[in-house]
């Protein structure tokens, strides 16, 4: 029955007159007539400093007592927002992850959801009620508290639009998706219509205004998506919706270009060039759930040896090196100062010209390319980390993404 769901990021609920706004804004989606669930993150901050206050206890994520910790985070904003739509004269009631019955399988900190009854919802929605719900958790098979990991909320909303037959709007400080970040490059546009795809992949490669996990949810469900701005005067914002390809009637060779920043490349020199050697290499790295990109695989000059390459977060090096350290590899290389830059879109794989797009708007800034990798919709390149505005206002010239579509 609902319409909508209404999903307030940290700085959307980051203070008591945020709350308001954003509850400003719930309660005139309410008047024209929607129904609404609204869904909640944490205040700014707040996750941080409740992890802090485990980690100075000894006890830091994938403790079951942490996930219990930095939940409440959530359960705040969720009374604060019922108790500012009471004051806007609306009915309201917040709800706790496991009210809302959604369940989970995995380990603290990392959960899945499994499962969603959405009859508290709707049931409160039926009673002419504005349900608010705490993000970021649920209830594992043994009815204890999991969290869902950073960016959770986001998923929250989006397995309860899901649930519900709902849009979800996504509401946070910027108002939409970008072709890049307007920080770096002031001619950033806001693009009205991307697809679940492009989204996923800008999300992936470093954009933050939406979490993986949620856009690939809303794609598997065909959950209609849409980002806001909340500092903007309600129904001002026009966002941007995200939907499948094929309801988009125009679309640029290239939708936008994201980054990431602190990456590390670690390169194995003579590596037997067998499926088991390299399959050893990266078993090690998913058992400790450390994320790869970028993988580079070529014949090393020794008959029956390779050399492979991948990338990594920086934060994550150190780990990884001990977990590849067993190969057996003539030499395991390592180089950090780097990161990463890619362009994406629907169209890349059906133009000849991209790449050599790519590599001319580089060269002319002299920016050195490490390492490539590509897909059907995008093409990450390896750069220093001190070339990436360089690069990141190059390639939105050379790809016209500063010209009105």
């Amino acid at each position: 029955m609902a319409s909508k769901v209404l999903k307030f990021g940290g700085t959307s609920v980051g203070s008591l007159e945020r709350i308001r706004a954003s509850a400003a804004i719930a309660a005139a989606e309410c008047r024209r007539g929607e129904a609404v669930a609204v869904v909640v993150s944490a205040m700014a901050g707040e996750t941080d400093r409740l992890l802090g206050l485990a980690n100075g206890l000894g006890f830091g994520l994938g403790d079951e007592e942490t996930d219990v910790v930095v939940s409440s985070g959530e359960q705040v904003s969720a009374a604060l927002m019922a108790m500012a739509l009471r004051r806007e004269g609306l009915e309201a009631r917040s709800f706790l992850g496991w009210q809302a019955r959604i369940r989970t399988d995995g380990p603290p900190g990392a959960a899945l959801i499994s499962g969603l009854d959405a009859t508290p919802i709707r049931k409160a929605m039926e009673q002419g009620c504005v349900p608010v719900m705490a993000g970021f958790q649920g209830a594992s098979p043994d009815d204890r508290l999991r969290t869902l990991g950073r960016g959770g909320t986001d998923l929250s909303a989006v397995a309860l639009a899901a649930a519900l037959d709902a849009q979800c709007d996504i509401y946070t400080d910027v108002d939409g998706v970008f072709t890049t970040d307007p920080r770096i490059e002031p001619n950033a546009r806001r693009i009205q219509k991307i697809s679940y795809d492009e989204m996923l992949e800008l999300a992936a490669q470093g954009a933050k205004v939406l979490q993986t996990r949620s856009a690939e949810f809303a794609k598997a469900r065909n959950v209609s998506l849409r980002v806001l701005s909340s500092f903007a005067e309600p129904g001002q914002s026009e966002g941007t919706m995200i939907m499948q390809a094929e309801d988009i009637a125009e679309r640029r060779i290239v939708s936008g270009i994201a980054y990431a920043r602190d990456q590390a490349r670690i390169a194995l020199r003579g590596l037997s060039q067998t499926p088991e050697a390299a399959a050893g290499v990266f078993s090690g790295l998913a058992d400790a759930d450390i994320g790869i990109d970028m993988i580079v695989q070529s014949p090393a000059s020794e008959p029956g040896r390779a050399n492979l390459e991948f990338t990594v977060d920086r934060r994550d090096l150190r780990d990884a090196l001990t977990r590849i350290g067993e190969s057996d590899a003539r030499d395991v290389l390592s180089e950090t100062g780097l990161a990463k830059v890619s362009i994406v879109g629907l169209g890349l794989n059906r133009r000849a010209d991209v790449a050599r797009i790519l590599y001319r708007a580089l060269a002319e800034q002299k920016i050195a390319v490490r390492t490539v990798a590509t897909s059907e919709i995008k093409i990450s390149v390896l750069i220093e980390n001190d070339a990436v505005e360089h690069a990141v206002r190059a390639l939105h010239a050379a790809y016209g993404l500063d010209a009105a579509a």
